[in-house]
């Protein structure tokens, strides 16, 4: 699993069901949510997807762009596929979230799915909740936060090697 990325683009709206628009930088408020996205105060307060997983929709749709999968945060060079439900991710200096939920059913009327035949956010988006709220810009790094592992030792599901 590659530890460590960045946040390659950020992307909120005021409505749900609205594309999202690109920010650089958004305020991460603890337990609630980015401050002016429709998602803040529900379940899922912040989702996150690779920007890696867009080449496999850009030969179809070639327009493709970060926050048209109604994603916050769009990452770069961070291995999201092994993620666990209850595993941290840190951006920045500040920030931490807290894995809720992996994938989700994709919605009637994705105009993604119908012109593609498929949507990535279902199989390889994260959803998150705040754990520490702060400020994060475009171009920030990306962390995976691991407590200091054993060799065999078992954690969220899966086992882990000694860094």
């Amino acid at each position: 699993m590659t530890m460590y990325g960045r946040v390659h683009r950020l992307s909120v709206s005021p409505e749900k069901g609205l594309k999202k628009t690109n920010v650089d930088e958004a305020v991460m408020v603890e337990g609630f949510g980015i401050a002016g996205d429709a998602h803040a105060g529900s379940e899922r307060q912040v989702s996150l997807l690779p920007f890696e997983a867009f080449d496999s929709v850009r030969e179809q749709l070639p327009e493709i762009a970060p926050g048209d999968f109604a994603e916050n945060i769009t990452t770069q060079g961070l291995d999201l596929s092994s993620a666990s439900v209850g595993d941290m991710l840190s951006i920045g200096a500040q920030v931490r979230l807290v894995i809720t939920q992996i994938g989700k059913e994709c919605h009637n009327g994705c105009y993604i799915r119908e012109a593609v035949g498929d949507c990535i956010m279902p199989r390889l988006g994260l959803f998150a909740r705040i754990a520490r709220g702060g400020v994060i810009r475009v171009g920030d790094t990306i962390a995976w936060e691991r407590p200091t592992e054993k060799i065999g030792e078992v954690r969220h599901d899966r086992v882990t090697e000694s860094m």
